[in-house]
This record gives C-alpha cells, sequence and structure tokens, in this order.
C-alpha cells in the first residue's frame, strides 16, 4: 500500500514524500520497505536506529524518529498498530492460486484438503483429514498424520513428524486495548516455520508470528499438548515433554530439556543446554546454560531439593 493510503485508512494526518509499503515489521528487523511502531518508551533507542521507511508514533517520541522515516503521529500508537495488521492481513485462503505441486512417491490420501499453493516434496505422508493451507510448503520424507492442521503459508521440513490434531499456524494471542477495556485484535501475518527432523505430538499448538515467523528449529522433539505462542523461536535439538507452554517472542537455546506443565513467561532469552524439572515457573532471562532449574519461584534444582527438605522436616516437627 502507499503510505498515503495507510495514513487515510487509519485516520492520520500525513505530509510528505509518498512510499510504497509492503508489509510491517518491529523496530529493529523493519526494512525500508516496511511500516513500524513504538508502543513502549523502552524502546526508544532501537527507534533511533530502526531502518523502517516509516513508523508509527506518539507525540513525545517524534524527536527520536530519524530522519530516514515517515512519521505517522497518533494518539496511541500500540492501538493504531492493531488497526494497521488488518490493513495487511491476507485472506484465509487463496482462491485462485497455483494447482497443488505433489513431489514423486508422496502419497496424500484423498479425504486430506490442500489449498492452492501447496508444494509437497517426495516420499511424504499427508493422512485422511489433514488441512494443508495456501502456500504452504512441506518437505521430503515428512508424515502428516490425521487431523493435522496447517494454516496458510507455513513450512514444514524434511523427515518430520506431525501428529494427530495439531495445528500449526494458528493465530497468536495478541490484542491491544481500550481505555474503555475493550480489545483490538493484532491481526497475526507471520507464519510459522518447522525446520527439519522436528517430531511434534498430539494436539500440539504452534501459533503464528504476528511479523515474521515462529520458528521450531532442526530436530527439536515436542510432546503432546504443547503449546508454542507466537513469535517464539525454539532451539535445535530440544525436548518439550507434555503440557508445556511457551509464551510468545520467548527464545530457548539449543538442547533444552523442558520437563512436563513447565511454563514460560512471554518475551524471555533462555540459555543453551537449560533443564527444567516438572512444574517450573519461568518467568525471568536465563543468561548461564547446563543449569538444571526447579519450582515457582524458579530456583536452582539443587537449591530446590534442599529447600523440600527443609519443609518436609518443619511438617514433621
Amino acid at each position: 500500500m502507499r503510505l498515503s493510503a495507510i495514513a487515510q485508512a487509519l485516520g492520520l494526518p500525513f505530509s510528505g514524500e509518498d512510499r510504497e509499503i509492503t508489509g510491517m515489521n518491529t523496530l529493529a528487523d523493519a526494512r525500508e520497505n516496511e511500516l513500524s511502531f513504538l508502543s513502549d518508551s523502552k524502546h526508544l533507542k532501537t527507534l533511533q536506529n530502526t531502518r523502517a521507511g516509516a513508523v508509527l508514533v506518539d507525540t513525545n517520541a517524534l524527536d527520536a524518529v530519524p530522519p530516514s522515516a515517515a512519521v505517522l503521529e497518533c494518539e496511541n500508537a500500540a492501538l493504531t498498530m492493531a488497526a494497521a495488521t488488518a490493513l495487511f492481513a491476507p485472506p484465509p485462503t487463496d482462491r485462485d492460486g497455483a494447482d497443488p505441486v505433489v513431489g514423486a512417491g508422496s502419497f496424500v490420501d484423498p479425504r486430506a484438503m490442500l489449498e492452492p499453493g501447496v508444494v509437497i516434496g517426495k516420499n511424504v505422508t499427508v493422512m485422511a483429514g489433514a488441512y494443508l493451507g495456501s502456500n504452504v510448503r512441506v518437505g521430503d520424507d515428512t508424515v502428516i498424520f490425521p487431523n493435522v492442521t496447517v494454516y496458510r503459508d507455513c513450512i514444514v521440513g524434511a523427515r518430520c513428524r506431525i501428529h494427530g490434531g495439531t495445528t500449526i499456524g494458528a493465530d497468536g494471542f495478541g490484542y491491544a486495548h481500550t481505555a474503555q477495556g475493550e480489545h483490538v485484535k493484532i491481526w497475526q501475518n507471520g507464519n510459522v516455520v518447522i525446520e527439519d527432523d522436528v517430531e511434534i505430538g498430539a494436539n500440539c499448538s504452534i501459533d503464528r508470528a504476528v511479523f515474521a515467523s515462529t520458528f521450531i528449529r532442526r530436530g527439536t522433539k515436542i510432546d503432546n499438548h504443547v503449546h508454542v505462542g507466537h513469535n517464539c523461536d525454539i532451539g535445535e535439538h530440544g525436548i518439550f515433554v507434555a503440557q508445556v507452554g511457551v509464551g510468545g517472542s520467548t527464545k530457548l537455546g539449543r538442547n533444552c530439556v523442558v520437563s512436563g506443565q513447565t511454563a514460560f513467561s512471554d518475551h524471555l532469552d533462555i540459555a543453551p543446554f537449560s533443564t527444567f524439572t516438572a512444574r517450573a515457573g519461568v518467568t525471568k532471562s536465563i543468561k548461564e546454560g547446563g543449569k538444571v532449574w526447579s519450582g515457582y519461584p524458579l530456583m536452582e534444582h539443587r537449591v530446590w531439593v534442599k529447600l523440600q527438605a527443609k519443609l518436609a522436616k518443619l511438617v514433621k516437627g
């Protein structure tokens, strides 16, 4: 869209050089043809260094906008950003896309559904009730079990196994909030990328990104009933046991082991080779890898064991 058209759709004043805007992105990742936004003053430094072609900002942040970026001034940048995401949201499916392409040696059950633009590699199995949305890509030797749903534009790598009932690419849980307590949808316009040699159990949910991609990196193994939020990045060769939940935009390094019912808050960075015992509650980033963590509040496992022993003595006393 032309920037002037975006401003008009959002009811914002616009003057200056018009330009073509192809999509939206974060301040850190936006390019010269993308629109970004400042929703929190703690990101002012990132705003000063952004490469975005245009930014949505509140009045008090105008001085931090770099000369290369056009300004769309608004009263509430977070709410306006939510409205802007709707302008770039693709339709649920492409009705006029190219016919699906199925590679040599692959089997697609006639009771599966392939939307226009789907590309399936060699020796892939897609079982009954599976749904692959527009422009989905599936790599060689992958198995899609019954009733798996892969939303549009998502990518599944080679030698993966996606078990029944799992949904890849549903909307992430994101809303902006009005002063009256109403919830305005932030459209999730990214996708999910599942790299090679990943196995995902039954009834899991891997949410698509707001912008860019949610990643499940190569070699990761995910048990049943696991939820990965939007814009997460799950490192290589991770292990996730049943009923784990990962909040949006949290990143885990490689070879993390996460035991059952562990929960992560959003926007965390977890060091590689971290291990979490069952029902751990992770609310802060972890910078040093190779440690074992337990409990809530989270603490090193050896400390948690000593604490439990002392509590047991108190109860006996």
